[in-house]
């Protein structure tokens, strides 16, 4: 290049585009982060959207809307995981050849095998489901062998997908990886075990120890892992938000969509799709954990799962026990809250259709014994998150 040229204001500038457009396309988050999100976001929607068409209609057929989204989730992990392994295994140029690590002869980042297999399991439950439903009735139980089958497989989809932003989020500075943090999020948000404690958390219940036992052993791990993992100020706000502004969605859309039973017996009129209920109030705890969380760093994992684990559960009996009792109220039978919403099978005598408390532990004694095993499960469910939380900041391939 002439000496000349290099002053020229022409060249200047298009050397100046070209750095932008090359520095644009080093921080483009990458094709099969985005694939794999879209993976377990179908997984979600149809996942909810199955268990209000359980509740509302029944399990009419196999091939319903909510079950092609489910299974879709795991051909598009199939899919997307697939072809990175395969790229990443036979093309020596490929860029994650240096991050990847072996599996049976194949090479690729570790989320994405672990995707593989979530999506290969999704979509072996499916027949088995299909069968399990044929030999033992349509609406058993949500928690099934196959039903476990697809929900171990989602997971390890969820996990997966972390594992590969997580990857590449570790190694990213500025604007992508405050991208790849907020998406993090999302799918943290996404992975919340709500469908695990969806048969422990009906209004009627929110005065029993084993509901919030339940929640404290499910709730915890992932805001605390994902706040810490993200490296995010406000990490555990963000999931709890996420969950909230979801759940709220399905609460206020899906009645808005003709349905009616197909199955028997039919003890309430549904002319509608049933939500899945009001989100529980954990924006509450999120928060009290991220201002903890902050103060505390120093301190040993064990003073921290205690302190985090008690405040956990303080707060959010402190926000959901009268809050269970607002929802029980004539001032919560509308569509804000929904708590007018019966499934079909809801016989009049049980005590959701009649707006009282079903109270399994009556008595002081045992009721504060239930609270006590449930302090005991939300510390060391916390203690698990910080250690799944730590784990994941380290992790580069």
């Amino acid at each position: 290049m002439a000496e000349g040229s290099l002053t020229n204001p022409a060249v200047l500038t298009a050397a100046k585009f070209a750095g932008r457009a090359v520095e644009s396309r080093a921080g483009a988050i990458p094709w099969y982060i985005w694939g794999s999100i879209a993976a377990i976001t179908s997984a979600k929607v149809g996942g909810e959207w199955d268990i209000s068409w359980h509740m509302s209609i029944g399990r009419d057929a196999f091939l319903t809307a909510p079950h092609v989204m489910i299974y879709l989730c795991g051909v598009l992990a199939g899919i997307t995981c697939g072809y990175l392994i395969l790229r990443t295994t036979f093309d020596p140029n490929s860029p994650l050849r240096a991050s990847s690590v072996h599996v049976l002869g194949f090479r690729a980042p570790v989320g994405a095998f672990i995707s593989a297999w979530g999506g290969i399991a999704m979509i072996a439950s499916a027949p088995f489901d299909n069968w399990w439903h044929n030999a033992y009735g349509l609406d058993v139980t949500v928690i099934s062998p196959p039903h476990i089958l697809l929900i171990a497989g989602t997971a390890a989809v969820g996990f997966g997908t972390l594992v590969l932003l997580l990857g590449r989020m570790n190694q990213a500075e500025g604007h992508e990886r405050s991208v790849l943090s907020f998406l993090f999020l999302y799918i943290g948000s996404v992975m919340l075990p709500a469908t695990l404690v969806f048969e422990s958390s009906f209004m009627q219940l929110m005065h029993n120890p084993e509901f919030y036992r339940a929640v404290s052993m499910a709730m915890p791990i992932a805001l605390v892992a994902m706040a810490i993992g993200s490296g995010n100020r406000w990490g555990a706000t963000w999931v709890s938000a996420f969950y909230t502004v979801f759940y709220l969605g399905a609460e206020w859309i899906l009645p808005r969509f003709h349905a009616e039973p197909k199955l028997g017996p039919v003890y309430q009129p549904i002319t509608h799709f049933i939500p899945l209920g009001f989100p529980l109030l954990l924006i509450v705890p999120a928060v009290a954990i991220d201002l903890l969380r902050a103060r505390m760093e120093t301190w040993k994992s064990w003073l921290q799962a205690v302190a985090l684990g008690t405040a956990f559960l303080v707060s959010f009996a402190c926000v959901q026990w009268p809050f269970a009792d607002f929802l029980l109220s004539p001032h919560a039978r509308n569509w804000i809250f929904g708590a007018s919403y019966f499934p079909y099978q809801a016989n009049y005598d049980a005590a959701h259709p009649r707006y009282s408390f079903w109270l399994s532990a009556p008595g002081l004694g045992r009721f504060w014994l239930g609270m006590a095993t449930a302090l005991l499960a939300a510390i060391v469910s916390t203690r698990v998150g910080l250690a799944w939380g730590k784990w994941m900041r380290q992790v580069r391939r």
